[in-house]
């Protein structure tokens, strides 16, 4: 009797350990992000990047800061943008006061090419090669893809004054599984769709405001998504 009651008590003990490590799907959680982009006067070359703070329910409880930046070279009249870049990701637990965040550090390369369809469908085409160094993982990759539309409503392009939609859809694809200590990850990572509606403020600034579903092997949960996107 005293055994099934220790026993009891473990099995609740662990269930309620382990429900705390899994975000709460029905919370909403924000990311706040600002991406930024230029080319530099009579070059080639230029740089990009972004920075994010991400939070489980809004405000308060640390998802993941995120801060990134690449080296970008477009080859004259092929409209394709290639990125070399560095990312420092510090990863939150769901629901902890002390969060003791994951740091991961991250090499990618990219390719960054756009195309018009019915002369209002605006779509970019992103692909993201990854190289990961996680805390307390073996070395991983990763591969991702992401077609970006957007749809202007008072003007065939995103210029000054435009109103438009905003869509998007990303796949993420692990390369290796085994990231040690006898542990795995599914060849799935994660996928992401976004719909938003955005302004254009100038030629330099877009603001934007969207609801995005991330959907990972574990949980599937909804983002509040607030950016400002600036050319310079």
């Amino acid at each position: 009797m005293k055994r099934a009651l220790l026993f009891s008590i473990f099995c609740i003990l662990t269930r309620t350990h382990s429900i705390g490590q899994e975000p709460d799907e029905n919370k909403l959680g924000a990311w706040y992000m600002y991406f930024y982009n230029t080319t530099f006067k009579g070059s080639n070359w230029g740089v990009q990047g972004d920075f994010q703070y991400r939070d489980w329910r809004g405000i308060g409880d640390r998802e993941q800061l995120l801060l990134r930046s690449g080296v970008t070279y477009t080859p004259k009249d092929s409209g394709v943008k290639f990125t070399l870049g560095y990312a420092n990701i510090s990863t939150g637990q769901f629901g902890k006061e002390i969060d003791n965040p994951v740091i991961e550090n991250r090499i990618y390369q990219e390719a960054l090419f756009s195309n018009t369809l019915l002369k209002r469908l605006l779509m970019t085409h992103r692909f993201r090669y990854e190289q990961r160094w996680v805390e307390n993982q073996d070395f991983r990759t990763r591969y991702r893809y992401n077609l970006f539309v957007n749809i202007p409503f008072n003007n065939s392009t995103l210029i000054k004054n435009t109103y438009y939609m905003a869509l998007y859809n990303e796949i993420f694809i692990n390369g290796e599984r085994n990231i040690g200590g006898g542990r795995s990850v599914q060849f799935f990572d994660r996928n992401r769709t976004y719909l938003g509606l955005g302004y254009t403020i100038n030629k330099a600034l877009r603001v934007q405001l969207g609801w995005m579903e991330q959907t990972t092997v574990n949980w599937q949960k909804g983002q509040l998504q607030f950016s400002l996107h600036h050319t310079f």
